[in-house]
């Protein structure tokens, strides 16, 4: 399950009855507080400048890493879905989606639970309870859509289309609540659809079908972005984002079931009847539903380490990273043609990202 996300998006306040934890909202990863280890205070309560040092290395050594991990965990499973669904043969992205909820909703319930990483909230009305169920069908949506495109196109094409996100954000966003953007936000949107265009037209591997639910998959993360800023907006229903999770993931698993018994059949005892001739497909189908969760719990990590702006750059240099990543491993074929498509449009949501922060400024003056 994938969402950057992408599951790639607006920070709110947080809810004031957890500001005491350092919890933020519901669609702002929050991170484990973890002060650097090698830390040391003395008796007077002074701090060594050699402990200091240390600390600060041992924090750029950590930092480090979570962002390596981030770059592994959302490249990982974007090529482990691909692998399995169109190298592997398994056809079946409506149950492996159902496999990534479970695993979310598994670990998130550990992470909450048991480790106690974030304070758990419960849902206190029937009116906020029907709220997430609808998300979940947003989130399902898409992540489904997402999933089933790479049975049809390149990982590289998958990221280009998915890179247009802030064009159907910025759409959805003046459709249903009415707000208007900046006339330079407005324009930062052109170069993101001039290069999916041109992307689209030198795809040696172009599919219809895939370009339209991958589309479709782009199309409902905006579509659920939004919705979550208007129906969670006030502080008593917020949630933070690893307890949004542990709600959404079992809902959006029961909604999908039926559509995957419907239309994929007994899907269980065809894995079965794989695994009893191949045991690794048992593997394969655990090891990526783990990589979901840990997509999840890295985007928290690496915005308690860095920032959520780093974040915001992070995911735009990941579809690049992932695209070359996904070539070089999968060897489809690419264009100059269709690269300068890919880069035009990555390019554009950098603008897109300066000029709604430069707006944001403004307004704030």
């Amino acid at each position: 399950m994938v969402e950057n996300q992408t599951w790639t998006t607006t920070r709110r306040n947080s809810n004031p009855r957890l500001e005491s934890s350092h919890v933020i909202t519901d669609d702002t990863p929050l991170l484990l507080d973890i002060p650097p280890s090698d830390a040391r205070i003395n008796n007077n309560n002074n701090v060594s400048s050699s402990s200091s040092s240390s600390g600060g290395s041992s924090s750029s050594v950590v930092t480090t890493g979570i962002v390596a991990s981030w770059y592994a965990s959302n490249i990982g499973v974007l090529l482990l879905n691909k692998y399995l669904l169109s190298i592997y043969g398994y056809k079946y992205p409506i149950f492996l989606t159902i496999l990534h909820m479970v695993s979310c909703s598994a670990y998130s319930s550990a992470a909450v639970h048991l480790l106690r990483l974030v304070p758990y909230q419960r849902i206190h009305s029937r009116r906020q309870l029907v709220k997430i169920v609808v998300l979940s069908g947003l989130f399902s949506f898409s992540v489904v859509c997402g999933n089933a495109s790479l049975r049809y196109i390149p990982v590289s094409f998958n990221q280009a289309i998915g890179a247009t996100t802030p064009f159907f954000t910025a759409v959805f966003a003046f459709v249903i609540t009415c707000r208007k953007e900046s006339p330079r936000v407005y324009l930062s949107l052109l170069p993101v659809i001039l290069g999916i265009v041109v992307a689209s037209n030198s795809e040696p591997l172009f599919h219809l079908f895939g370009f339209l639910v991958c589309i479709g998959s782009t199309a409902g993360r905006a579509l659920k972005s939004v919705i979550q800023g208007i129906i969670l907006s006030s502080d008593s229903e917020k949630l933070h984002s690893m307890n949004l999770l542990l709600y959404m993931a079992p809902m959006a698993a029961a909604i999908l079931l039926p559509v995957s018994l419907y239309i994929e059949g007994n899907v269980a005892a065809v894995t079965i009847e794989k695994a009893r001739a191949d045991w690794s497909i048992i593997l394969l189908l655990a090891g990526n539903a783990t990589v979901a969760y840990l997509v999840n719990l890295s985007n928290f990590l690496v915005t308690k380490h860095t920032s959520a702006l780093t974040l915001q750059v992070l995911g735009n240099a990941k579809s690049a990273v992932a695209a070359v990543v996904s070539v070089l491993i999968f060897r489809n074929p690419v264009t100059v043609l269709g690269m300068t498509g890919f880069a035009v449009t990555v390019m554009g949501v950098v603008l897109y990202s300066e000029a709604k922060k430069r707006s944001k400024a403004i307004a704030a003056k």
